[in-house]
């Protein structure tokens, strides 16, 4: 593929993003809830990988790689948040989003929604997902050791980010802890693994990527995913909720790293 080919293909999948939130927003309008998106927005990364499969003549091992691991992280990520989603309604975050638009510039909910939910989710889901985009391009050189580490990275990533998830279901399940703080398991070591595991997929795909030049590029979309999980929309707005209603999360916070895992310190920071 040439240089415009492949600036052709990006953009068609913009455009084809940013029409399926834009469907997905008029169902928040009969909602009056948008925090559905949160489950769409990796099926919206697979939808990605996938319309990139036939269009490109990249090298069909890594092709493979790319779309099977992009798959089973999207599908089990994105079941599992709408799951959550369904069961408790609409997320606190998004409710505040509008709130605070409502209150401070008058807004609607369908221009909020619209402006600083939707169109800002394709944008950023197409940002995040160009591994499994350009590293479908090339068909040169085959798929090597950087790829097979990528994959083991990404496959890593699903365990890690599948077990935190888990842990956490089965420790809001029980009412008995009902105001308390998860400090055990993989909870123990990192207070967010599945931001981690999150990260570390993506990171993953883009080694498979990286072997290719055209796919050495997309290394925009794993640093702004882990921008964004450490310093965005991630870290800051969950705990700045959590803290609100834990009063031992601010001890927690001391003793347990943020992100990497790391054993928990014996001497936590005042």
């Amino acid at each position: 593929m040439t240089l415009t080919d492949v600036l052709i293909l990006l953009a068609q999948n913009l455009v084809l993003i940013v029409a399926v939130m834009l469907g997905l927003w008029l169902v928040a309008l009969r909602l009056k809830d948008v925090s559905f998106v949160d489950a769409v927005w990796p099926l919206g990364m697979l939808l990605l990988a996938l319309v990139t499969l036939p269009r490109t003549d990249g090298d069909p091992t890594r092709k493979t790689l790319l779309v099977v691991i992009c798959a089973v992280w999207a599908l089990r990520l994105g079941l599992h948040l709408f799951g959550r989603w369904r069961a408790s309604g609409a997320d606190g975050r998004y409710v505040q989003i509008v709130e605070d638009q409502e209150r401070n510039k008058g807004w609607s909910f369908a221009k909020t929604a619209l402006l600083f939910v939707f169109l800002p989710q394709a944008f950023l889901a197409w940002l995040t997902a160009l591994p499994v985009q350009l590293g479908q391009v090339a068909d040169a050189p085959a798929a090597g050791g950087l790829a097979l580490i990528g994959a083991g990275l990404a496959l890593a990533g699903i365990v890690i980010e599948s077990t935190g998830d888990a842990q956490l279901a089965a420790f809001r399940s029980d009412p008995a802890n009902k105001g308390k703080v998860l400090d055990t398991g993989l909870w123990r070591y990192t207070r967010h693994p599945n931001y981690f595991g999150d990260a570390c997929v993506w990171w993953g795909l883009w080694l498979i990527a990286a072997e290719t030049g055209v796919g050495l590029w997309s290394i925009a979309g794993p640093i702004f995913l882990t921008f964004t999980l450490t310093r965005w929309s991630g870290i800051g707005i969950t705990e700045k909720a959590i803290n609100r209603s834990r009063p031992g999360y601010a001890d927690y916070v001391k003793r347990t790293s943020a992100f990497v895992p790391w054993p928990p310190s014996r001497h936590p920071r005042a």
